[in-house]
């Protein structure tokens, strides 16, 4: 079986408890290799929004608005637990937005304490042109799985995942 840098750093840490049957070496090996992953997505996902006119966070933010469960429009306190940030911080990401015209807020009418965001022709546009390039870098991360594989990848970590949402 080939080798990769990680089973070199599980070798060395196992052995600092050789023989304590606490010391999970398929468990450090893979939660560091999640690691790895998640860290190698996220600088490529840096990467791709140098224009600092248009950020990771300002996609992150058009990404919830447009894939959350209501019809394209969200409030601001929705965003905010979807993309797990403060109310403050969505606020300022939200304003970002609308300087740009990616976004609307409006006072929803029957509501005058509720303001929901919508996004803007231009900001469907900007969503659409980066989730392309990210679902392409994202294919790129994991291509050296089969359909089977990732199938295989799916289901174990929905049963991690299901094993904690109890």
């Amino acid at each position: 079986m080939e080798r990769d840098e990680v089973d070199e750093h599980v070798r060395r840490w196992a052995s600092l408890w050789e023989g304590d049957p606490d010391v999970a070496p398929e468990i450090e090996g893979a939660i560091t290799r999640m690691q790895f992953l998640l860290r190698r997505q996220k600088r490529g996902d840096a990467a791709a929004f140098p224009d600092p006119a248009f950020t990771v966070e300002d996609y992150k933010t058009l990404h919830a608005l447009m894939i959350q469960p209501y019809p394209i429009e969200a409030t601001p306190a929705q965003l905010a637990e979807v993309v797990k940030v403060t109310r403050a911080a969505m606020t300022a990401r939200l304003d970002r937005l609308a300087r740009a015209e990616l976004i609307t807020r409006e006072v929803e009418p029957q509501d005058r304490r509720r303001v929901l965001v919508r996004p803007t022709a231009a900001g469907r546009a900007a969503w659409e042109q980066h989730i392309h390039a990210g679902m392409a870098r994202d294919r790129e991360l994991l291509a050296a799985l089969s359909l089977t594989e990732l199938k295989q990848l799916n289901a174990l970590l929905r049963k991690v995942m299901l094993h904690h949402e109890r």
